[in-house]
């Protein structure tokens, strides 16, 4: 029986997570990309490994990976893997065991398979649009927090700066991992109740990770409460929010300037 996109994705995330832990805490060579940050030896042969593998397995779908020049190819393809094959790369330089490996399918802009996996922690979050979110096969949910009080949530430190919330911040406790993906996918397990960014995010960064929050129960939109969409011709998001229903509607409403 041929190998369906899910079971793909996590053997070749088993496989990037062997190749990127033999560099891990072991000093790789680490090159500057200026305003996108730093890259290492290790994130080109994770690439490298996941181009034979994947291309290999489904040579008619598009490709966009954060470490693969871009080719417009990918925009006539029905289907496209969506990748980042280290995500939290400062983490990883640093030897911490957040870093992640985020890998994706999305068929006509909409993510139908994905994985987060943390080669150091062996979690292997994954999900398919009409299935469950899971965390090594044991089932996700994520949290059903009424509101803001009480909400914990995963955002950097200048997000809770007042000039962002017309509506007033929100008093939430925050916390913060390296990984967008490993956020994403932290509140789809249910450890925290939401996640937010307000710059503009890689595709390759949220993809896998937007849909396991989402098919755990979490709402996940652009900052301005928009339905996502992958495969775009510039592959961003204008910001993200993935949260409780009922906590996303409470951010929302104070991300909008009051009524006059």
């Amino acid at each position: 029986m041929p190998e369906d996109d899910l079971a793909l994705l996590i053997r070749a995330a088993r496989e990037a997570g062997r190749i990127a832990l033999r560099y891990w805490k072991r000093n790789p060579r680490v090159w500057d990309k200026g305003d996108e940050g730093p890259v290492t030896e290790a994130d080109h042969a994770v690439n490298d490994a996941l181009i034979r593998t994947l291309r290999a397995a489904r040579p008619g779908y598009g490709w966009l990976s954060e470490e693969t020049p871009d080719d417009a190819d990918r925009l006539s393809r029905e289907a496209v893997f969506i990748l980042d094959p280290i995500d939290g790369t400062r983490a990883f330089i640093a030897g911490e065991d957040s870093f992640s490996h985020s890998l994706a399918v999305a068929h006509r802009g909409r993510v139908t398979a994905g994985v987060v996996f943390l080669p150091a922690l062996d979690r292997m979050f994954a999900a398919t649009a009409d299935g469950a979110a899971t965390l090594n096969g044991a089932g996700l949910q994520a949290s059903a927090i009424g509101g803001t009080e009480g909400a914990n949530i995963l955002t950097p430190a200048a997000n809770m700066k007042p000039e962002f919330w017309p509506g007033g911040v929100p008093e939430v406790k925050r916390s913060f991992r390296a990984s967008v993906a490993y956020r994403l996918a932290l509140v789809g397990q249910g450890r925290f109740d939401g996640m937010l960014s307000f710059r503009q995010g890689w595709e390759w960064d949220i993809a896998a990770g937007s849909l396991i929050a989402a098919r755990a129960g979490a709402a996940v939109t652009d900052r301005h409460g928009k339905a996502l969409r992958f495969n775009a011709p510039v592959p961003k998001a204008d910001g993200l929010i993935a949260a409780a229903p009922a906590l996303h509607r409470a951010l929302l409403d104070r991300l909008t300037p009051p009524a006059a």
